[in-house]
């Protein structure tokens, strides 16, 4: 049999609308966001929607917007060609992205660590704002003496016949 080599070749699953998602109607938010240059946005293609469909490299990317259009943005993605990384311009419709959500756990704690700031400095304390990971938990004795051990065994093989 011939092999495929189009520019949707092998996107059988990509493309495809989630469960319960399926055909033409588009959300009236997709069309009533806000997009300005600079906006870190992921590109999911939409297969109701073939016009400005980015291709099927860029599924699943994350770029940074450094043109607004009227229905379509431009986004620069890097891709990756051999040892290095080229910067990509990609001209994409709005119903094919969506703002990315990799800043908000950073925007928030700007906003945490800000509070925290203004509260030290009312009352005068010095304040550690770095992150730390998880520590090892406290050591602890475990006794058995009001608590009987239990002793678990595997259960026969019965037929259910």
């Amino acid at each position: 049999m011939p092999h495929s080599y189009g520019i949707r070749a092998r996107t059988r699953h990509m493309f495809a609308r989630n469960f319960r998602e399926h055909g033409m109607p588009i959300k009236l938010t997709t069309y009533l966001k806000t997009y300005k240059v600079g906006d870190i946005v992921d590109i999911k293609a939409n297969g109701a929607i073939h016009k400005g469909m980015p291709h099927k490299f860029y599924h699943g990317r994350t770029g940074i917007i450094y043109n607004v259009t009227k229905s379509s943005v431009g986004v620069i993605v890097n891709k990756r060609v051999g040892n290095r990384f080229i910067e990509k311009r990609v001209n994409i419709r709005i119903e094919h992205i969506k703002h990315s959500k990799c800043r908000d756990d950073f925007l928030r704690r700007v906003k945490e660590n800000a509070a925290a700031k203004l509260k030290a400095k009312a009352d005068g304390v010095k304040v550690n704002l770095k992150r730390q990971p998880a520590q090892p938990r406290e050591a602890h004795s475990v006794s058995a003496k009001n608590q009987i051990p239990t002793t678990l065994t595997p259960i026969p093989y019965d037929t259910l016949l």
